[in-house]
């Protein structure tokens, strides 16, 4: 028995051990110049025949004729000649480090039990641990907004680097708002193939009123005495601190929560938005960002065109509205780039796509200062790319930078993918 239980035990830690993630990368040690790349700033900006520099996780200079003065230095350089050069993308409304697999709900942390929730915090439920995320940054994606789900208020996301050793140090943007989940009026019955009306829509509605009506009472006052940690948590997002956001996707549900959070004044941000582009000059007019839902899905409608998510971002970029693409889950995040390609395949400029994966998503969250963009002074977050990265059949990311240091982008599925192609170059 005792020989069972030791062997057992010996079996469980030998598991547990291959399955560890790659260990986080250390600081950066030395100057690193990247040469002859295409380097797409995030802005817009595309830099041909371009070079970058960053020292100590810092870019200290990115153009044309960048470090001669290097030759002869410690500087390592890497020829980046055929190559492509961007920021690292970044992955909204993402459940990235809260979930596991979906199906086993003991690796499910990114809800709470009961309706209004925003004390939750996404943050201390961030797992680094988690093999889903290696795999995700593989293609590119170096950061992510860690986002709770369900109930009216979810409680608050916050945006973590996908290299670190605990959610302290992987914080970046910590609490960067709350998330508000406008009721649905309608959902769909998968017996029937048919739209089921929601009786309770006004309940709920009026029940959502009713809080935030009642947050933006508690944090306009002066309070004295006990604290309500529910109102508590919402002061920062009624006082414009931290965004506000609301989760819709009807025209008209975007348009009433819209007003009702700009009177009790607090800064609302679209996050969904199938419908966005029906109500795009009142989003403009009010200066309402918007974030949003795939391109790879069909049609909320009966009556849209087949091709309407496809065409979503290309109809808020020609109206001038601010957004940003997202693409819900875990391990569907790997996806991110090419939800952007298929907007690009639909009519979205090709650098208005890549901003929508970089430096607008910094924007939303308030982390601008330090990512989104390859500007002088800001982190060296970068991929390097043989390849489109928005395109599915060339992109192929060779090098990953998280603060300048440089990632390992090994996974369990590229290594499953090593293991049985050894397996099979053996006859096997």
């Amino acid at each position: 028995m005792h020989y069972l239980y030791t062997s057992l035990l010996t079996l469980l830690l030998c598991t547990s051990a291959h399955a560890q993630n790659p260990t986080p990368a250390p600081e950066q040690s030395q100057p690193i110049l990247i040469t002859n790349a295409t380097i797409h700033v995030g802005n817009g900006t595309v830099i041909e025949n371009g070079s970058i520099l960053f020292e100590d996780g810092r870019i200290t200079q990115v153009g044309q004729n960048v470090g001669p003065d290097l030759v002869g230095t410690d500087a390592k350089q890497v020829d980046g000649a055929g190559k492509h050069v961007y920021p690292g993308l970044f992955a909204l409304n993402s459940q990235l480090g809260l979930v596991e697999i979906d199906a086993v709900r003991a690796t499910n942390d990114q809800r709470e039990v009961g309706v209004v929730n925003p004390n939750a915090r996404a943050l201390i439920a961030f797992n680094t641990d988690s093999q889903v995320i290696p795999t995700v940054r593989s293609r590119g994606v170096l950061l992510a907004q860690a986002t709770p789900e369900g109930g009216l208020v979810s409680g608050r996301s916050s945006v973590m680097q996908l290299d670190g050793w605990n959610f302290e140090d992987a914080g970046v943007g910590i609490d960067d708002g709350v998330h508000v989940n406008w009721p649905r009026r309608n959902s769909y019955d998968w017996q029937t193939g048919r739209l089921i009306e929601n009786k309770k829509y006004e309940e709920l509605v009026t029940a959502l009123k009713s809080f935030l009506l009642e947050a933006a009472a508690y944090c306009g006052a002066d309070r004295q005495g006990d604290r309500l940690t529910k109102l508590e948590a919402m002061c920062d997002a009624m006082s414009q601190t931290k965004n506000v956001y609301l989760h819709a996707d009807e025209a008209r549900d975007i348009q009433e929560g819209v007003t009702l959070l700009k009177k009790m004044g607090a800064k609302p941000v679209i996050v969904g938005g199938y419908q966005a582009y029906r109500v795009a000059d009142f989003l403009k007019k009010e200066d309402v960002a918007v974030i949003l839902s795939s391109t790879q899905a069909l049609p909320n409608n009966q009556d849209d065109a087949i091709d309407q998510p496809f065409r979503n971002p290309a109809l808020l970029a020609a109206a001038g509205v601010t957004f940003a693409l997202s693409h819900e889950g875990t391990w569907q995040q790997r996806n991110i780039p090419f939800i952007a390609g298929q907007a690009v395949a639909f009519g979205l400029d090709y650098e208005a796509a890549i901003t929508a994966l970089t430096l607008t998503p910094a924007q939303i969250t308030g982390v601008a200062d330090r990512y989104g963009s390859l500007e002088n002074g800001k982190s060296a977050t970068l991929i390097v790319v043989s390849g489109d990265v928005l395109d599915m059949r060339t992109s192929e990311v060779e090098m990953a930078f998280i603060d300048g240091r440089m990632v390992d982008l090994s996974n369990k599925q590229s290594e499953l993918a090593e293991k049985f192609r050894e397996k099979f170059s053996r006859g096997r």
